[in-house]
């Protein structure tokens, strides 16, 4: 007989022997329950999608395991319950052991561990935890007669995205705990001999902490994220011989488990039926997002990286989300490219920052390493690809110090120093830094470098008058300096863009056009008073951009704010998403003109209107039977006094609709969404706009419209991005406004198709 098969029967007759309490391996299929096959009880497995909101009901899949099925945790809303009343463990010591694969760790909010297995109460200072603090360090707390007792393996760290065999054991009689990762002691502890375990009132849980860090009420911080198989309890401490058989047992040729990455992602098409979520926009493939950033174009792929939550959807726990594209709007997932690290730059959080090529015309990340140690806890450090020749650039090496502190003595804000943007000139990189001056308000910080190592301080690159513009903010983030080439006078033009931040500040995407002058090393504005580039208030936020080296453009990327209730994105399982890559540029009137890259167009699939020269009563004729919530809308209309535009997610007898008009009086562009939702715990509400002066020029109106997400542009002078949240499932349908005589240019509407893969049906 072979030694596995050996191995394997010693492992089942140990099992036999040693009692075991409790076992879950996850075999029943996809029920919305889970079994313990020891006692035969169905216990309760909660996930969000059992009862969906936004989408079909669905349960909670298994994935392929050690052997057989595992069970797949999201990190924000899976766990299992096992009823205090059936489950009680021996006070004189006990076994807990699970095969688990972390997708992340959570936690970067708190010191709390993300529980694996745990039925304790802290305050009480009874029963037991078993998880993993937030970079992946084992713990094992247990709550004795004598007292609360913690164990920390601070030498040994859980790998992301591969199988480990973790075991906690308490045993009285010796005085010992210890934990165990794949058959070998990690940590242990002495107790006092004879001293007992102190059982907790509560229920047990795998997944979830009994006490947890909570985020508005709404999430529980400290849940495990990624796969889990073979849970199981014993009623005694196994010895560590008795480990190492369990854990040989479940080899094959004596080799590891292995995992493949694909079995633990967050899969993507999950999300495909959620009525809200956009389809032709880029976003993570689930949880949680913010601004898009980084972007660069290197050996034929665009690459674009983004802030982002693999634990649930709400801000925290920041790593670098990673896209990868042929044309700007075909994006594939790429693997986490950078991650909090303990012992690394970054040990509290990987935040915003940007791209450029370094002397060997290889990118650089540019990122922001957040240290609480530190203040601020803001610092500037670099990563480079571990190999440059893959064309998905899949994996990033950080360099081991940061490259840029805050600069002491000036006065500057001591919650601010991020954001970096970097451009070179000849043979000098320049790099600008968000900032703010105490009292003085928000400024962008500017260095030089001739290596991308001793960088020089230059002071602020501009600033503005606080007193007059208040709504400017202590901090701009994500500060962007561009060429924008030729005015009408042939004098060279920059825009500098900004994203205000802090009391007072109004978070929007504001620029200046000016004149960048590279010997006084500042930033001289053509009007004081800066400008928006989007009238959606609060929806178009996160600048980053680039000069696209392909077509010789200016692109600007933002994220699309969801502005939802934080019930709905645990509901939904996702929050927010990237915006439409827009291309900028100086316009005939030296101000900033915007559009969507040409590259939409590529997504139109079947047109489904396309009239010209008639009025608008018989426009709307031609509308009744169109319906979508997924469209590419070009309309021109006859420049006039009174409001004219379009309605757009539309229920029958107008129950539900939303309206995008121009107004010639005022001149000036709004939405309108007072009836937008019947649903009164969404957050859309309100008209909001601003003035577009289109002076003899007829009325030219773009809309994008992806279920929830619209982005209107007006004659490509500015943009106005919202969200539309409609609660009737027939809210799809189009019409005009306006008189009946109103001449229509034009009126052309396409069906859109999506951009993943994954998500086609």
């Amino acid at each position: 007989m072979s030694m596995k098969h050996n191995m394997q029967e010693r492992r089942e007759e140990m099992e036999k022997q040693d009692g075991l309490l409790a076992r879950w391996r996850f075999e029943e299929g996809n029920e919305r329950f889970v079994t313990d096959e020891v006692k035969g009880l169905k216990d309760q497995l909660s996930y969000v999608f059992h009862e969906a909101r936004f989408q079909p009901d669905r349960v909670c899949k298994r994935r392929k395991g050690i052997h057989g099925q595992a069970l797949w945790f999201d990190g924000f809303s899976t766990f299992i319950t096992r009823e205090k009343e059936q489950i009680a463990l021996p006070a004189e010591g006990f076994t807990v052991s699970a095969w688990i694969a972390p997708r992340s760790f959570g936690g970067i909010e708190d010191e709390r561990l993300s529980a694996i297995v745990n039925q304790h109460d802290r305050a009480c200072e009874t029963g037991f935890i078993l998880g993993f603090h937030k970079h992946g360090q084992l713990g094992f707390h247990v709550g004795l007669n004598i007292g609360w007792q913690e164990l920390t393996c601070e030498r040994t760290f859980l790998k992301k995205n591969e199988w480990s065999m973790v075991t906690a054991v308490f045993d009285s009689a010796l005085g010992e705990m210890k934990i165990l990762v794949n058959g070998q002691t990690a940590g242990k502890k002495q107790v006092l001999q004879g001293t007992t375990l102190k059982l907790a009132d509560a229920d047990l849980y795998i997944g979830k902490n009994n006490d947890p860090f909570m985020v508005e009420n709404t999430f529980s911080l400290n849940m495990f994220s990624g796969l889990m198989d073979d849970v199981a309890i014993y009623d005694s401490a196994l010895t560590n011989e008795d480990v190492a058989t369990l854990y040989q047992g479940y080899l094959r040729a004596g080799r590891h488990p292995v995992l493949e990455k694909e079995t633990i992602a967050i899969q993507r098409d999950d999300f495909t039926s959620d009525v809200h979520r956009p389809r032709f926009h880029a976003s993570p493939p689930g949880h949680w997002m913010n601004e898009p950033h980084a972007p660069f174009y290197y050996e034929g792929k665009y690459h674009l990286f983004y802030q982002h939550n693999p634990q649930g959807p709400y801000w925290g726990n920041i790593h670098w989300g990673h896209w990868v594209s042929d044309d700007l709007i075909h994006w594939e997932d790429a693997p986490v490219a950078l991650a909090p690290e303990l012992g690394a730059v970054d040990p509290d959080g990987t935040w915003s920052g940007c791209a450029h090529m370094d002397e060997n015309g290889e990118p650089v990340l540019f990122f922001t390493a957040g240290n609480h140690q530190r203040l601020p806890n803001q610092m500037v450090a670099l990563a480079h690809p571990v190999d440059a020749a893959d064309s998905t650039l899949a994996e990033w090496s950080k360099r081991n110090k940061p490259d840029l502190v805050q600069p002491e003595g000036y006065d500057l804000y001591d919650d601010g120093f991020r954001d970096p943007f970097v451009w070179k000139e000849g043979g000098t990189w320049f790099q600008l830094v968000a900032s703010g001056i105490n009292g003085k308000g928000g400024t962008a910080l500017l260095f030089s470098s001739e290596d991308l190592k001793e960088w020089t301080f230059h002071g602020p690159l501009y600033v503005s008058d606080y007193e007059s513009f208040p709504y400017l903010g202590i901090v701009w983030e994500l500060p962007i300096l561009l060429p924008l080439g030729k005015d009408t006078k042939g004098e060279e033009k920059h825009v500098f863009i900004i994203s205000p931040v802090g009391e007072g500040a109004d978070v929007e995407v504001f620029y200046w056009i000016g004149k960048w002058d590279i010997d006084s090393k500042r930033f001289l504005p053509d009007f004081e008073e800066p400008r928006l580039f989007d009238y959606g208030d609060f929806h178009f936020t996160g600048p980053s951009a680039m000069a696209d080296p392909v077509k010789n453009r200016l692109i600007l990327f933002t994220i699309a704010q969801g502005e939802r209730p934080i019930e709905y994105e645990y509901a939904a399982g996702w929050a927010h998403n990237a915006g439409m890559p827009a291309e900028i540029f100086l316009s005939e009137d030296n101000d900033m003109g915007i559009r969507p890259v040409e590259e939409v167009k590529s997504l139109r699939g079947r047109q489904l209107v396309d009239v010209k020269g008639m009025t608008l009563a018989e426009a709307n004729r031609k509308l009744e039977i169109v319906k979508g919530d997924m469209l590419d809308i070009e309309l021109e209309i006859e420049a006039v006094d009174e409001p004219v535009g379009i309605y757009v997610r539309q229920a029958p007898e107008r129950r539900e609709e939303t309206l995008f008009y121009y107004d010639g009086t005022r001149e000036a562009f709004y939405v309108d969404r007072t009836c937008s939702t019947l649903d009164d715990s969404e957050r859309t509400g309100g008209i909001q706009g601003g003035k577009v002066q289109l002076k003899e020029d007829p009325f030219s109106l773009r809309l994008l419209l992806d279920r929830s997400l619209a982005e209107a542009y007006v004659n490509e002078k500015k943009s106005l991005t919202t969200r539309i949240y409609p609660a009737l499932p027939e809210s799809k349908g189009l019409s005009l406004k306006g008189d009946e005589d109103v001449y229509v240019r034009s009126l052309k509407v396409w069906e859109m198709d999506g951009i993943y893969r994954s998500e086609e049906c």
